[in-house]
């Protein structure tokens, strides 16, 4: 962890927006109703897929709230949740227990017709496979449009938007091409426009490099940065590709379908600090490698001292 502070040492210094965004995250944890205020609340989120002879935690208990006009990685393991939370939060899939709300629906108690709204118009999405965003016979101007049509856009009012919105995403030449005459890249920042035409209050991404090399990943990325900047989304992107993830102010990580760490940067990306993420009923996980490090495991012995917490193996 960045910005660690020794036992009875000095308050290392921060920058001002570095401050204010650890403010936000003690409000976060603070001991009001869950996620007050805020765009996106997870609350003890639990997800169970189960089969005839096995029965698979996807989500056990995660907490997790984002505010509005936020940029926010999701990273872990495969496997850890990350996907399955993206796919509540879209709309397309629903917990086993807990509470989700996005800008005020309930995700867990919406009816068939405020659901279908909600995916309209609250949410977008972007996938990872560049060939599911896209229908193949469509232009790039008319898959941006076509969302539209299905909120009642009038027509002229469709083209004109298609439009202005591959422009600011940087993909204007693409506008009368289908999408096997695109490059990969150009693909994904097409989908960031058709995710945002319908100018969703959430912008959600999964993986949306993945696919993609280098430079043109730094391309969609900068398309989904525009779309929270100047677009006014707030934007949750799954991924495992660090050149994103510390391209943010805050990166969640999850493990074991919990929300276990969160790295809050400065403005300009020169200062972040690492945080374990403690629930309200007082659980965190910590980092895996202060586990291995310490060599933690099965009991630890808990000290209260005066400014800190410690934690020392057992014997």
């Amino acid at each position: 962890m960045t910005g660690k502070r020794e036992p009875g040492g000095p308050e290392p210094s921060r920058p001002p927006e570095l401050r204010e965004l650890e403010a936000r995250a003690r409000e976060r944890s603070a001991g009001a109703e869950p996620g007050d205020g805020a765009l996106v609340v997870c609350d003890n989120l639990v997800r169970v897929y189960r089969t005839e002879d096995v029965e698979v935690q996807a989500l056990q208990g995660l907490n997790l709230t984002v505010d509005e006009g936020e940029c926010t990685a999701l990273v872990g393991a495969s496997g850890s949740g990350k996907s399955t939370l993206l796919s509540i939060l879209s709309g397309l899939d629903l917990p086993t227990a807990g509470a989700a709300r996005v800008a005020g629906h309930d995700l867990l108690a919406m009816g068939r017709r405020e659901r279908l709204g909600y995916r309209r118009a609250t949410v977008g999405f972007v996938w990872q496979q560049t060939g599911r965003n896209l229908l193949p016979y469509l232009t790039a101007l008319e898959n941006v449009a076509l969302p539209m049509k299905y909120t009642r856009v009038p027509r002229s009012r469709r083209t004109a938007r298609a439009a202005e919105l591959l422009g600011v995403l940087g993909v204007a030449h693409c506008r009368d091409r289908r999408p096997a005459e695109l490059s990969g890249g150009e693909q994904q920042r097409v989908a960031v426009a058709v995710a945002t035409a319908n100018t969703p209050r959430v912008l959600l991404a999964d993986e949306p490099t993945g696919e993609l090399d280098t430079a043109s990943g730094e391309d969609v990325f900068a398309a989904l940065r525009r779309a929270n900047e100047e677009l006014g989304a707030t934007v949750l992107v799954v991924t495992h590709d660090p050149l994103v993830s510390e391209q943010v102010r805050r990166t969640v990580r999850i493990r074991d379908g919990r929300t276990s760490t969160e790295t809050l940067r400065s403005a300009d990306r020169t200062g972040a600090e690492e945080f374990a993420v403690l629930d309200r009923a007082g659980r965190l996980q910590l980092p895996g490698d202060y586990v291995a490090r310490y060599g933690l495991r099965g009991r630890v012995r808990l000290t209260a001292e005066d400014d800190h917490v410690g934690v020392w193996p057992d014997g």
